[in-house]
């Protein structure tokens, strides 16, 4: 399987790595654009962090549970800090998953996440 043949799934395996080399696996929404994909998240979590220190990630078409569904894919992962940037992936979701979306934003608007989100982007290896 391909980068491109990746699509548009409802949830990808996003498995990002650990200095020691160690894969970790993370079910996420995702929206497409381009050719590239995207990714929203809270900024401290640990795929954020994984990320900064390392771009390497392998996707695959997933289940809810991160169950991967397809072939896993070489990918490279950039966390993108710009706030316009954050702005335009909450659309892309809001049109993607619509009621989901608003639902799962404004619980985490009660939620005790102070460091706010990031978006990822993730393009062919």
């Amino acid at each position: 399987m391909q980068f491109r043949e990746v699509g548009n799934p409802t949830y990808i395996a996003l498995k990002t790595f650990r200095k020691s080399g160690e894969g970790v696996v993370t079910p996420v929404w995702v929206t497409a654009e381009g050719d590239k994909l995207y990714v929203w998240t809270v900024g401290d979590s640990g795929k954020v962090k994984r990320i900064r220190n390392n771009g390497r990630v392998r996707i695959a078409v997933s289940d809810a549970r991160g169950a991967p569904k397809s072939e896993w894919v070489e990918a490279r992962a950039r966390v993108l800090d710009d706030p316009a940037e954050d702005q335009r992936q909450r659309q892309r979701l809001a049109q993607k998953y619509g009621w989901q979306f608003h639902i799962f934003n404004l619980m985490n608007r009660f939620s005790r996440n102070k460091a706010g989100h990031v978006a990822l982007e993730i393009t062919a290896a």
